[in-house]
């Protein structure tokens, strides 16, 4: 199947933006997104670029999250789980069901990749713990 043909720019948006309207409502990482997001239209955009890139190959996104989510204090194994159910409860309502499952496949593995740099940068005489 041609990457692009997986879902619309549009249903990107979508999930982007529904995604985050739940985010910032969350009590447990809300809280840290607020501190460090301060430009909200700017950072949804950057994340539906980010988005539009790994889901339907455009190449758009600009960025270090590695760098970006390593530099956070105090971030737990529990907010990174908090994340991922909060990003599969915004696709469990999608449906295109090929985008749920692909956007579900690659945010497991964008959670457990940043949770491990970010353990290794805290942590490098440590072995990582999975999700």
């Amino acid at each position: 199947m041609n990457i692009a043909a997986l879902c619309t720019e549009q249903e990107v948006a979508s999930l982007v933006h529904s995604f985050y309207a739940r985010v910032t409502q969350d009590p447990l990482i809300g809280p840290i997104f607020s501190a460090h997001v301060h430009d909200w239209p700017s950072h949804l955009d950057k994340m539906v670029d980010f988005w539009s890139s790994t889901l339907r190959g455009t190449a758009r996104f600009r960025g270090s999250p590695m760098v970006t989510h390593s530099r956070l204090d105090g971030v737990t194994q529990e907010h990174f789980q908090r994340w991922l159910a909060l990003f599969q409860q915004t696709t469990h309502e999608l449906d295109n069901a090929a985008l749920r499952e692909r956007a579900n496949d690659l945010a497991l593995r964008i959670a457990q990749s940043l949770w491990y740099g970010y353990q290794m940068n805290r942590h490098p005489d440590s072995l990582p713990m999975s999700l």
